[in-house]
């Protein structure tokens, strides 16, 4: 079944109103953005194996967002929230970054494996 125009200008409608009610509640508290920026860095990080590859980088990084959380929690810290939040990102990001530059590292070193492995039949004939 097609949407009609009627169909995806409330879609669109519904899009935006909620667009619009989530930036607000940003807008009232800077941090809870700067928290789930940090919160969505550290599971990308966690997905891409950081956890293995850069695991001092991933534990900071978990450290500082636990630290953001607690900061935006009291009132007296919460000024410092959005400094950690921000640092955590960074941190995981990192670890991130790492993680995938060890994998890439891993499958390059088997590719050149194969590569010699391939010149060395080649060499001696091996395979005919």
């Amino acid at each position: 079944m097609k949407a009609s125009f009627a169909q995806l200008r409330r879609l669109l409608y519904v899009t935006a109103c909620a667009t619009a009610l989530s930036g607000s509640v940003f807008a009232q508290d800077p941090a809870a953005a700067d928290l789930l920026i940090a919160q969505q860095a550290v599971e990308r990080a966690d997905r891409a194996d950081a956890d293995q590859y850069a695991p001092d980088m991933m534990a900071m990084a978990r450290q500082q967002l636990e630290q953001a959380q607690r900061a935006a929690g009291d009132r007296s810290q919460r000024k410092q929230a959005p400094v950690l939040a921000q640092r955590a990102a960074a941190d995981a990001d990192l670890a991130r970054a790492q993680s995938e530059e060890s994998v890439a590292q891993a499958q390059l070193a088997q590719r050149r494996a194969e590569v010699e492995q391939l010149q060395r039949q080649l060499a001696t004939g091996e395979g005919r």
